[in-house]
């Protein structure tokens, strides 16, 4: 179980992507060219910000949204599960236009396959997000995707910079940085795909998680799978979290997952290693269930988890 400090509790702050999911379960992903009878059809909640944003305030820890859906049929469902999670949605706007979808390919053995439009998450731009200024600086951290348009992640990484804001930044999906990001944020948490994107080649975790640290970040954690996970923090400790080996039927959101537990986690003062093993957990009770936003766990759920692992 990891602590859980009572002290005033800073909101995280969740800039990001909020979409529908269309969401079609097959036997296995088609390739190019081939088409294949599906085995169920499911509309569900997501948006790499959103996702993330659920799974930590289904902890109880406070949670701010900021982004924009559409005036469509999905933007007002989106809203309401936000509300009903917990999250805040002060700052998420309705705008014209449709909402951002994902259509999404689940096969059999939990792999998945994505193709994001991104709707309205494609007008957040920095003009609103100097609307939100106040509530970014007073963030206990900020989550940051790269669903949105990469000006504006720039600008909340400038903004966190200045009020001295930690930032976990979860590059996906994988786009070019710019130099200033490196030492803007606090933690960097790319899947293997993703890590390869910002190296000359796809190196193994240990020396992966230090050329990335090389760029100026403050701490990396690689996401791995069922392999679990690398951490590394600059000029200090190196180590893997293991993961918790379970049968996965959906892997989408389970890197969502993560990064919002384990934001939670540090901000309850963990170490990067006791807060990656809670995040871990809380991922591995996910990919069980079906659904990005819809399957995230309880704060109960992944201390009972941890209680049977230790």
């Amino acid at each position: 179980m990891v602590q859980i400090m009572q002290t005033t509790r800073k909101p995280i702050v969740v800039v990001g992507s909020i979409n529908m999911d269309l969401v079609a379960h097959t036997p296995r992903i088609p390739v190019p060219g081939q088409t294949l009878i599906g085995t169920g059809f499911d509309t569900t909640p997501g948006g790499k910000g959103a996702n993330q944003a659920v799974a930590a305030a289904r902890l109880g820890y406070p949670v701010q949204m900021v982004g924009m859906v559409g005036e469509d049929v999905f933007g007002q469902a989106l809203l309401d599960n936000l509300t009903r999670a917990g999250v805040g949605t002060a700052a998420v706007a309705r705008v014209p236009g449709p909402s951002g979808v994902a259509s999404i390919l689940v096969a059999g053995n939990g792999e998945n396959s994505i193709v994001v439009v991104p709707g309205a998450n494609g007008k957040v731009y920095p003009a609103y997000i100097d609307k939100q200024a106040a509530l970014i600086r007073c963030a206990g951290m900020v989550l940051c995707q790269l669903e949105l348009p990469i000006e504006t992640v720039s600008l909340v990484l400038a903004l966190c910079a200045e009020a001295g804001v930690p930032v976990m930044l979860d590059p996906a999906p994988a786009a070019p940085l710019p130099d200033a990001t490196w030492s803007q944020v606090t933690w960097f948490t790319p899947n293997e795909t993703e890590a390869a994107f910002y190296l000359d080649k796809s190196p193994e975790p240990e020396d992966a998680a230090q050329q990335l640290l090389a760029k100026g970040l403050h701490g990396v954690a690689l996401k791995r799978g069922a392999e679990g996970a690398f951490l590394a923090v600059a000029g200090g400790e190196e180590a893997w979290v293991k993961p918790f080996p379970v049968e996965a039927v959906d892997t989408v959101g389970a890197g969502d997952c993560f990064n919002g537990v384990f934001a939670v986690a540090l901000l309850e003062g963990n170490d990067p290693w006791a807060a990656a093993r809670f995040a871990s957990a809380a991922a591995a009770i996910k990919v069980t269930r079906r659904g990005a936003q819809a399957s995230m766990p309880s704060r109960a759920e992944v201390d009972a988890l941890l209680a049977l692992s230790t």
